[in-house]
């Protein structure tokens, strides 16, 4: 199969997908190759986003989204911090957070998904390989088989296990030695009026022990609920999420048994399957790269870090530079344009990688010590 645009973008979320329509804007031509069979897989990840108006915010803004945004977007979350036993710590953005307010994954997703044209979007197309060709072109190697070739551009916004990232370095992600698991307290639940007194509109996270416990108001009104573990990268995730009622029993009985009580009935209450998210980092010495011709990282692919409030709102930061780059240089310089929004990159990643590396405080034995001490409060 030839190419039937210039550009390739591999990866269809957030950073993928705003890209894909800053350049529809543009009207420069392109294609995005997903993975997932379908715009809803099965065990798409839930939560909530908080998108920064310098940010995240801006680039739907120069996407022409912003009327959508706002119809979705929770402007009244605040967040509330608790120590493991239940004594209240904090609460932030108790004026609603006006510029940073939340939307659910799943609707970002939809929301950016929705302004496409479906004709640009190759679903379940599985890459297996990104090459350089003879002619210094780019061909896309699938996991069926199928090839496409002839891109004068390709843009890996597939994570972080990039297959675009191995034509521009041979760095691999390492394992930060945390594990993330996610399940929800739906709506019907009865157990849903004690989660919305405990959590609220917003964001609920108790922390202790260097574990920690997450509880998120939804665009539903369910409740998604997580929780944070210092895990071997050998832990058997098939064999301990078999039954997750067992599981359930297994956290509140061992991990968390020195949590309160409320927190603990957050946990056994949960329902359905547990999301898996084993969190992994780049070495802290990759975040730069040598230019590569015909080829460029965005999101995670390109910076991938621990969770710090930042990875998405910085993701569609990259998409939208990347995108200006492009239409200021035109098809005929993508190397220039590249090159460009690469030296714009590199120093926001590394700020980022930073913040991550403060955030690691959230997962320290002594938390929230450490996390309070570093934004100033008293312990």
């Amino acid at each position: 199969m030839s190419a039937t645009a210039p550009i390739a973008i591999v990866g269809g979320g957030p950073a993928g997908l705003t890209l894909g329509r800053l350049l529809e804007i543009q009207k420069t031509d392109y294609i995005i190759f997903e993975r997932d069979a379908s715009p809803q897989p099965a065990n798409a990840r839930t939560g909530t986003l908080d998108l920064h108006a310098e940010s995240g915010m801006l680039a739907l803004q120069e996407a022409g989204l912003m009327d959508e945004f706002r119809k979705l977007a929770r402007w009244d979350a605040p967040t509330i911090l608790a120590r493991s036993t239940g004594e209240h710590i904090i609460t932030l953005n108790e004026d609603g957070g006006a510029d940073r307010p939340e939307i659910d994954r799943k609707a970002l997703r939809k929301l950016l998904l929705d302004s496409i044209p479906s004709e640009r979007i190759c679903w379940g197309c599985k890459v297996q390989a990104v090459r350089r060709q003879d002619d210094g072109s780019c061909s896309v190697e699938f996991a069926d088989g199928r090839v496409r070739s002839g891109f004068g551009l390709v843009v890996g916004a597939d994570g972080a296990w990039s297959k675009v990232r191995s034509l521009i370095t041979d760095v691999k992600p390492v394992y930060s030695g945390m594990h993330y698991f996610s399940s929800e307290v739906p709506l019907q639940s009865p157990f849903h009026p004690q989660t919305e007194a405990l959590v609220g509109n917003g964001t609920y996270m108790a922390l202790g022990g260097g574990k920690q416990l997450v509880g998120q108001r939804l665009g539903s009104g369910s409740y998604f609920v997580g929780v944070g573990l210092h895990l071997p990268e050998t832990w058997d995730v098939k064999a301990n999420l078999a039954d997750p009622s067992a599981f359930r029993r297994e956290l509140v009985s061992n991990d968390f048994k020195e949590y309160a009580n409320k927190h603990k009935d957050l946990i056994l209450h949960s329902e359905g399957a547990f999301y898996s998210w084993p969190l992994y980092e780049p070495p802290k010495d990759s975040l730069r790269w040598d230019h590569v011709p015909r080829a460029t990282l965005i999101g995670d692919a390109a910076h991938l870090c621990i969770p710090s409030g930042e990875g998405v709102n910085v993701a569609m930061h990259d998409a939208l530079q990347l995108a200006q780059c492009i239409g200021a240089n035109g098809l005929r310089d993508l190397d220039r344009a590249v090159a460009e929004y690469e030296k714009q990159m590199f120093p926001r990643a590394i700020a980022t990688a930073e913040d991550a590396e403060q955030s690691k405080s959230l997962w320290a034995p002594d938390s929230p010590s450490g996390f309070l001490r570093s934004i100033g409060m008293e312990v």
